[in-house]
């Protein structure tokens, strides 16, 4: 499968996108005959190499004639329908215009039909989304990998006015997507970088296991002080046996004046808030003050979530982290019955576990000892033909099972 993998380390446009993809290999002719398919003139394709804090990138610039013209999604949907693309193409442009939609129809209490695009709706919006899309194409990329995506701070102006940074359509567009804020000020990422990103990635995080076959990257307008204002495009073959583990983030805090009851509520806060797992481990620190370490794993994109949970619910006033790599044994999560109860079983390769809290609850209302409903669940689970799986595609679909650390 090849995939291209968007590194945002400076945010993402529409017109950076399809920048880094032409840089990377896309042949800028047949971008522009797929673009030239669009039943709409007076625009043209300008490329240019350019230097962004010393690294070399392709600066796209849609030259259009000045219109007062402005569309709605089902405008450009029309457009885009009429220019019978390659059916991937098609299906991306049009994803990414109606994930424009929706955030700003949320965003303006309108239906998505209704939304009326300015910035966006204007012809070299246009043009950057559906040649971001045409060159996605011409690369045969099948599947969509980026970063967490970068944004700047401050205002900045736009067709209702100044307007906060990141703007209000980015902030909507990444909702669960992993983003962070810098202290730059200007627009990094765009409502077109970001609706293309949110429409169309599979999955978000650091650079895949892949065979790289190609790079480049995209430029913004302009030079920034601290940081090169580009965003990089990977290209590569998916390499299956090389396959990164699963990206958490391990998140911690160092408290010594908590009591057990408020560690305890603590670990069932973060579960709560969707980590994997969290524990509690004891340490002593300065002055030989004795204290715990709160720990929880999270994904990427709930990380904030997870550290939010874990410096209120702790009382801390910081919190550390680190990405890190989990390789989560393949597991099923079934059902069987004890004394007409239900009770989960989760079965791994060589391995069947009876979940303790189904269990617990089976043996207070039967009074059963625990370790006898354990042993009776584990009967009823091979009895009906129970076996340890051999491949991943043994495994029987059952109830969703996250448990895994």
């Amino acid at each position: 499968m090849n995939i291209a993998w968007f590194h945002c380390f400076s945010g993402i446009a529409g017109d950076m996108a399809l920048g880094a993809l032409l840089d990377a290999g896309a042949d800028l002719d047949e971008v522009r005959s797929l673009i030239e398919r669009l039943p709409v003139g007076g625009w043209e394709l300008a490329v240019e190499p350019v230097m962004r804090g010393g690294i070399g990138g392709v600066k796209v610039s849609v030259l259009t004639e000045p219109t007062t013209v402005v569309r709605t999604f089902a405008h450009i949907e029309g457009l885009i329908e009429e220019a019978r693309l390659p059916e991937r193409v098609r299906l991306r442009a049009i994803g990414t215009f109606k994930a424009l939609a929706e955030a700003e129809g949320r965003l303006h209490r309108w239906p998505v039909e209704q939304v009326h695009f300015h910035e966006v709706g204007a012809l070299d919006s246009i043009v950057d989304i559906v040649g971001a899309c045409a060159a996605l194409e011409v690369l045969h990329v099948e599947r969509i990998c980026c970063s967490p995506i970068v944004n700047g701070r401050g205002m900045i102006k736009s067709a209702h006015g100044l307007i906060p940074n990141p703007p209000p359509a980015v902030v909507a567009l990444l909702e669960g997507a992993p983003t962070v804020g810098v202290e730059v000020d200007a627009e990094l990422t765009t409502p077109t970088g970001a609706a293309l990103m949110a429409a169309n990635v599979h999955e978000w995080g650091p650079l895949p296991a892949m065979r790289v076959q190609a790079s480049g990257f995209g430029a913004g307008s302009r030079e920034l002080a601290d940081q090169p204002n580009l965003t990089q495009v990977v290209l590569g073959e998916e390499v299956a046996e090389l396959a990164a583990g699963q990206p958490v983030v391990l998140l911690e805090v160092n408290v010594d004046d908590a009591t057990g009851e408020v560690l305890a509520d603590s670990i069932s806060e973060l579960l709560e808030a969707g980590a994997h797992d969290a524990w509690v481990t004891p340490i002593v620190m300065k002055k030989g003050r004795p204290a715990h370490t709160v720990s929880a794993l999270a994904d990427l994109a709930l990380a904030a979530q997870v550290a939010a949970t874990l410096r209120t619910s702790t009382g801390s006033l910081g919190v550390r982290g680190q990405t890190l790599d989990r390789w989560p044994s393949a597991r099923s999560v079934q059902e069987v019955e004890v004394e007409g109860l239900a009770i989960r079983v989760k079965v791994s390769a060589g391995r069947v576990k009876i979940e303790h809290d189904d269990a617990a609850r089976a043996a207070r209302k039967t009074g059963l000892p625990l370790r006898e409903v354990v042993s009776l669940a584990e009967e009823a689970w091979r009895r009906r033909g129970g076996r340890f799986p051999e491949s991943p595609e043994d495994y029987p679909p059952g109830p969703p099972d996250d448990s895994a650390g």
